[in-house]
């Protein structure tokens, strides 16, 4: 039973370390944003938030690759050829000499990552499934939660030691650990019966196969909306707390503060989640989650920023319902998709990233002296989200056919 326990440990921290690759990929850049974009003759400090959410686009695209990749060849080899790619790009944001060619490198970089990034989710499926599949997800992403805790700190520090480029050369060691660590001791997980021929029918028939369950689409499309919201938090923070409270070395620590938040209720979640069930956290947490921007909007409509303790304050409440959403959308939109796991995992993940990209742009374009926007652009895709997840609750289990 110990040396179980221990092999599950290990488990968790292994997929939570695969994911993790991305938070570090894009948090620990957040403290740099300003100054990379100095170098390379960024004039509008607002395309600053691109070098965020164009590596969410690679992610995007990336994952209708590497999921049905992985469907056919493998999890292993797949997350192998992902992590050449970030390697790749990451030597070529260091080198980038304009936004664009940073840009590319931003993309790659999150085509590279969604191998890992979709493939872990991918594997958590094919070794565990319902309440206690969402459970193994939380931990995971407590876990998970600990990078971008540290990684703007982490950031800071490279930044002020040895510059900007430090910081995608810490990714790249860093990578190159977590796949050697991949490599030794996880066992591939999809069996040779399920591998399927890689080719277009292979994504249409996924795709079909997808949109037959509702519970699939509707949690995919609110964690599109969950995603969304919180990737304009990301790729905004630095302007708020550095720029509008001139909190700029106060701003890793800041954000770590939030960051744990996260770690916290997901935490509870995992511990409680096979008690109440996914469906039940996720309905009261997304609740939580509107209900908090709306107070905000209603006492600072009109007015310039609240003193930093109280925007820290709400930031903490709606940080804390994000724990109870995360785990839960990507467990319940890959529940009944435990015969197509890889396509089934990189269409969910491409969908809500496609969402999430577009609303981080807009909601982020308008954000210039007070933090107002971001606030009502969460009440508005929290109202988004309970609508979804009360459509989930009146309507039949499938579109098409009862869930496998």
């Amino acid at each position: 039973m110990e040396k179980q326990q221990k092999s599950q440990l290990e488990f968790i921290v292994l997929m939570a370390s695969l994911m993790s690759l991305v938070a570090l990929a894009i948090d620990a850049l957040l403290p740099a944003l300003g100054i990379i974009g100095e170098t390379i003759g960024i004039i509008n400090t607002n395309n600053n938030q691109l070098l965020v959410t164009m590596i969410f686009l690679g992610l995007g695209i990336g994952q209708l690759l590497s999921g049905p990749l992985s469907d056919s060849f493998g999890r292993k080899p797949v997350i192998y050829f992902g992590f050449a790619i970030f390697i790749i790009a990451s030597f070529i944001c260091t080198t980038a000499p304009s936004l664009e060619v940073m840009i590319l490198g931003r993309i790659l970089q999150g085509v590279g990552l969604s191998a890992p990034r979709t493939i872990s989710v991918a594997i958590v499926r094919d070794s565990f499934n319902g309440d206690y599949m969402a459970k193994i997800m939380s931990f995971v992403t407590v876990i998970f939660i600990l990078v971008p805790a540290i990684a703007p700190a982490l950031g800071k520090l490279l930044l002020d030691s040895m510059g900007w480029k430090s910081i995608f050369y810490i990714q790249i060691i860093a990578s190159i650990i977590v796949v050697i660590w991949f490599a030794i001791r996880q066992k591939e997980t999809l069996k040779s019966e399920n591998k399927v021929t890689f080719s277009i029918k292979l994504f249409t028939n996924g795709i079909r196969e997808f949109f037959k369950y509702k519970q699939a689409v509707v949690n995919t499309l609110i964690l599109g909306f969950v995603t969304g919201s919180f990737l304009v938090f990301l790729s905004t923070a630095q302007k708020i707390f550095g720029e509008q409270y001139g909190m700029v070395d106060e701003f890793p620590y800041l954000f770590a503060a939030i960051a744990l938040t996260v770690g916290v209720s997901t935490f509870i979640n995992g511990s409680y989640v096979v008690k109440f069930g996914m469906k039940k956290m996720v309905a009261l947490s997304s609740i939580f989650f509107t209900l908090v921007p709306l107070v905000y909007v209603l006492l600072f409509y009109n007015s310039t920023n609240p003193n930093v303790y109280i925007l820290l304050s709400f930031f903490v409440l709606l940080f804390f319902s994000f724990g109870f959403l995360f785990g839960n959308l990507s467990a319940l939109s890959m529940e009944p998709l435990g015969h197509i796991a890889g396509i089934g995992s990189a269409i969910s993940g491409f969908i809500s990233t496609i969402i999430a990209v577009p609303i981080a742009a807009i909601i982020g374009s308008f954000i210039k002296t007070t933090a107002m926007p971001l606030f009502m652009g969460f009440f508005i895709t929290g109202l988004i989200s309970v609508a979804f997840v009360q459509y989930c609750k009146i309507t039949k289990p499938s579109f098409l056919e009862k869930p496998k």
